[in-house]
């Protein structure tokens, strides 16, 4: 009988203890005074079963020897009424063959890789009239 008494008791304390346990958040604890529990682990990382990295391409990203990638509005031959005229007014004389970019910007590495030029992407010789026209450019595919 004392047995019975003594397992009922301490089967009550197991289920009361581990039943306050489990309802009782850190806030509550902290509260009273008592230290936080540690955090519990909520998941298990299935083995074999984790997300691929990705593999570099095999393919090297474009590039140009002589500056930036530009992605430009429109290229367009020298004699083009558009090119000639912003050609003139910052006074510069290019044969008429000379493929011209008109309204560029440069694109960076992560520009490439998004495909962020909706336009046309060019490698250009002289990138130096501040965006509006690039000279010397030859169309490339990203």
């Amino acid at each position: 009988m004392k047995s019975t008494v003594v397992l009922f008791v301490l089967a009550l304390i197991v289920a009361t203890v581990s039943a306050a346990a489990l309802g009782e958040s850190n806030a509550e604890r902290m509260a009273r005074g008592l230290p936080p529990r540690a955090p519990r682990k909520l998941y298990s990382r299935a083995t074999g079963v984790e997300a691929s990295k990705p593999k570099p391409s095999s393919k090297p990203p474009p590039s140009c020897s002589t500056g930036p990638i530009q992605c430009c509005q429109s290229v367009e031959k020298a004699s083009n009424p558009a090119a000639a005229l912003l050609l003139g007014l910052l006074g510069l004389v290019l044969g008429p063959n000379v493929e011209v970019g008109l309204t560029c910007s440069p694109l960076t590495v992560i520009g490439i890789g998004g495909g962020s030029c909706s336009a046309t992407a060019v490698c250009c010789e002289d990138n130096s009239h501040g965006g509006l026209i690039s000279i010397g450019c030859i169309p490339i595919t990203l």
